[in-house]
């Protein structure tokens, strides 16, 4: 059970991450001569399980979202993701509880 919470948890935190990294991107590409969030930064949010939070501020802020790395990786990063976890939930010998 608390294995849960705190996974939940992480994922909530994570995903306002990549939220906040993609609206910040997005007000400092604005600015000229402004520091920038590299594109591998918001990749590997993404990859420790910000996606959903990556997608919403790419649509939220529209930004990022003419780039194909962006409006394909990103998608594809969250169906493999959501394989993974479905595998796991089901496929494993250990049976999770949800609450």
């Amino acid at each position: 059970m608390e294995v849960i919470r705190v996974l939940l948890l992480y994922f909530l935190i994570i995903n306002a991450v990549g939220l906040l990294v993609m609206g910040i991107d997005k007000r400092r590409s604005k600015i000229r001569r402004k520091w920038r969030i590299s594109e591998a930064a918001m990749f590997t949010i993404a990859l420790f399980g910000g996606t959903a939070g990556c997608l919403g501020g790419m649509y939220i802020f529209h930004h990022k979202t003419l780039k194909p790395a962006f409006r394909y990786g990103m998608p594809a990063i969250l169906i493999l993701q959501v394989l993974a976890a479905l595998i796991l939930f089901f496929l494993t010998p250990y049976r999770f509880r949800i609450m």
